[in-house]
Order: structure tokens, then C-alpha cells, then sequence
């Protein structure tokens, strides 16, 4: 079993040169059934990745589990055995009330709020999406008649703190910063995009996110019942629709 990774458990030709990354497995499987002939390749702890084919080529989904430690891991894998574009899809609470429920958006760059980063490079160090790809989804987006906004996301690693930051100790200081960050037009929250970007641009690969709104701003908690019932389809089809138009990634 030769090159096989530790964490997903998956070897050299086992996934496709892209990769759609959802946090929660349980979302891999629904993602997979748009591919033709999907399979299982593997399930290990928080990682499930099936493979299937979009136009005759291989194309593969990897759950990476909440937060940026088990994401890096997982790109980190993914890469060894051969893949080279990987895009982010996950849900994500605006901080703009023009970022409503159920919008998309498409990551342009990515605030770095989160630990796993900082062991890779510098803060200085941007985190930015690849530009063909943001384009192409944010295409594939507007094609479908699909309210989308394109722009800077931010990836941080506490959600309660900011879902509810007046019952915190830090209370002040959390409110403060999650202002500025609204001052900044700075969209929405997440756990996973930066670390996706600034891994690609240290690798020379493709990251991209797009992010399905669950909560707005002022909502302290994530209604369970109404993201349940909200479609995450739209998101997982722009995300294949904008990797379908790149062409594969030289080494």
C-alpha cells in the first residue's frame, strides 16, 4: 500500500486532480451523486472521500471535518497523491446585512483568524484565492440565476464566541473585532477558507471556496430546522460547474 495517507486513507490514483472539500461528511455523498459513477474510496475518522467523473474526468469529494487543523490535513494528503485544485464548500453566517440567507459566496481572499496558518508563513502572507477559478464559479453563479456575492471571507476558529459574544468574557473585545471586520466589508465567517488558499499558493495549487449563507447578522444562534431544509445543491453545482471550465493544472 505504498503512498498511502495516514489520516484519509487514500493512495496515488484513488481521487481526481479536483477535489470538492464540505466540512461534514455527510454532505459528501450528495455532492458525489452529481458525478457520474461515483464511489467510496474511503472513510477514516472525519475524513470520507468518494471519486467520481464530471465529463469523462475523475473529480473527487473529501469531507475535511469543522476547523482548520483536520482541512490542512486534508489538503495536505489530497496534494500528495495527485490532486491540484480544491475548492471549499461549506455554509458560513454573513456579517453583512446585504449577504442574506441562502446567498452564495464566492471567496476572492480570506481574512487569516485562525492557528493553522501561522505555522506555514507569516500573517503578512495574504490568503487568496486562484483567479480563474474564482471567476468561473462566480460565472457558473450568475448563469443559474443564483444571488452571489464575491469577495473577502474570513476564517476563524471559535464560532460560539462569535455567535453569542455578549455572553462572553471577552465580550468587548469580541464585539469590537467582529465590527471592524463589518467596517471592512469584510462578508461572512468561516473555519476552512484561508487555510485551503494559503496551502494552494505555497503548493502552486488551485483553492477556491464558495460558501452557502446560514445565518445573518444579529442571529446568535444557526436555526438546525432551517438549514435543514435549505438546499445546498445550488452551491455544490457551481463549485463543478466552475472546475468543469479549467483546464488541468500543469505540474
Amino acid at each position: 500500500m505504498g503512498d498511502l495517507q495516514y489520516h484519509i486513507r487514500c493512495k496515488p490514483g484513488d481521487v481526481g486532480e479536483v477535489v470538492l472539500l464540505p466540512g461534514d461528511p455527510g454532505r459528501v455523498e450528495p455532492i458525489a451523486r452529481l458525478l457520474d459513477s461515483p464511489r467510496l474510496v474511503a472513510r477514516n475518522r472525519e475524513y470520507t472521500t468518494y471519486t467520481g467523473s464530471l465529463d469523462g474526468r475523475a473529480v473527487s469529494v473529501c469531507s475535511t471535518g469543522i476547523g482548520s487543523p483536520s482541512t490542512a490535513i486534508a489538503v495536505e494528503e489530497l496534494a500528495a497523491i495527485g490532486a491540484t485544485t480544491f475548492i471549499r464548500v461549506g455554509t458560513t453566517g454573513s456579517i453583512q446585512k446585504d449577504v442574506h440567507f441562502s446567498d452564495l459566496v464566492i471567496a476572492t481572499a480570506a481574512v487569516r483568524d485562525e492557528g493553522t496558518t501561522p505555522s506555514y508563513v507569516p500573517m503578512s502572507y495574504p490568503a487568496v484565492a486562484d483567479f480563474e477559478l474564482v471567476g468561473a464559479m462566480l460565472a457558473a453563479a450568475r448563469a443559474a440565476n443564483q444571488p452571489a456575492h464575491a469577495g473577502i471571507v474570513r476564517s476563524h476558529d471559535a464560532l460560539y464566541p462569535d455567535l453569542a459574544a455578549a455572553r462572553m468574557p471577552r465580550r468587548q473585545e469580541l464585539e469590537g473585532a467582529l465590527s471592524v471586520w463589518q467596517r471592512a466589508r469584510v462578508l461572512c465567517n468561516d473555519m476552512e477558507t484561508s487555510t485551503i488558499f494559503v496551502i494552494c499558493a505555497l503548493r502552486n495549487l488551485r483553492g477556491g471556496s464558495v460558501l452557502t449563507v446560514v445565518n445573518e447578522p444579529g442571529e446568535e444562534a444557526i436555526d438546525p430546522a432551517r438549514v435543514a431544509a435549505l438546499d445546498l445543491t445550488p452551491m455544490f453545482r457551481v463549485a463543478l460547474a466552475g472546475a468543469r471550465q479549467l483546464a488541468p493544472l500543469k505540474a
